[in-house]
């Protein structure tokens, strides 16, 4: 297994507020572990929720007694909402801080994924295909029907999100699982970089590049080059 994982602060930022995590060897009783965080509120309230979440959904991974791998997840998702929440209060410049969070293990050519917000999770094989389900607004329009897949990615609301860690008192992660085929990657994101590149360009980046530390590098530099209008983070995973 090798990873690759980039984030950048974008064009237009001054902070970056996404926080990414890896280990390729066993957290508690899973196998490995991936996590992208992409944090939200003010100048430092953001770049905490996402670190803090981060830092504290490992350490509950770690000390969780449990064994199977949805309910570690699910758990840690649980309790750190709750920590969150408990952060957010110490201070008036943490007030209504929150953060997406994706996290992800593999264990038997089985990918476990659980999703809060619109970070995004892909597998990429002969085509990209899209694992998670974004938790926004715009995503309810186009379930819908109100608007298609081309408004939303336009749409003046597409950055207002409907699930986050911390944004309330309970909070459930959407889980999915998915069986890997040979040659098929994973790569987790911020919509720092779905937002400004199409799935299309996103699959031909990859496969075009000779490595995936290319790859993610030339992912980045496509965000920044449409605009880098937020942070990007970029993870690629290669079973």
């Amino acid at each position: 297994m090798k990873v690759q994982a980039v984030t950048d602060v974008g064009r237009e930022r001054s902070v970056n507020q996404d926080y990414v995590y890896y280990s390729l060897t066993e957290t508690g009783s899973l196998p490995n572990l991936f996590l992208v965080a992409d944090g939200m509120g003010g100048h430092k309230a953001g770049d905490m929720a996402s670190r803090y979440t981060v830092e504290t959904f490992v350490s509950l991974v770690q000390d969780s007694t449990l064994k199977d791998p949805v309910s570690i997840i699910n758990n840690a998702v649980t309790q750190v909402n709750r920590r969150l929440l408990q952060k957010a209060a110490e201070s008036e410049d943490y007030e209504g801080m929150g953060t997406t969070l994706v996290a992800a293990t593999v264990y038997d050519n089985i990918l476990r994924v659980a999703n809060v917000g619109d970070s995004r999770l892909y597998i990429l094989g002969n085509e990209i295909t899209q694992i998670t389900r974004d938790h926004s607004l715009v995503e309810e329009m186009v379930s819908m029907g109100e608007i298609n897949r081309e408004q939303a990615r336009n749409h003046e609301k597409k950055n207002i999100i409907t699930r986050a860690i911390g944004g309330y008192d309970t909070v459930e992660a959407e889980m999915f699982s998915v069986d890997l085929k040979p040659n098929d990657c994973i790569l987790m994101c911020t919509d720092g970089l779905s937002n400004m590149v199409e799935d299309a360009d996103i699959l031909k980046i990859v496969k075009s590049a000779p490595d995936i530390e290319t790859a993610a590098k030339n992912l980045v530099a496509a965000a920044n080059a449409n605009g880098g209008k937020d942070n990007i983070t970029v993870m690629i995973i290669e079973p």
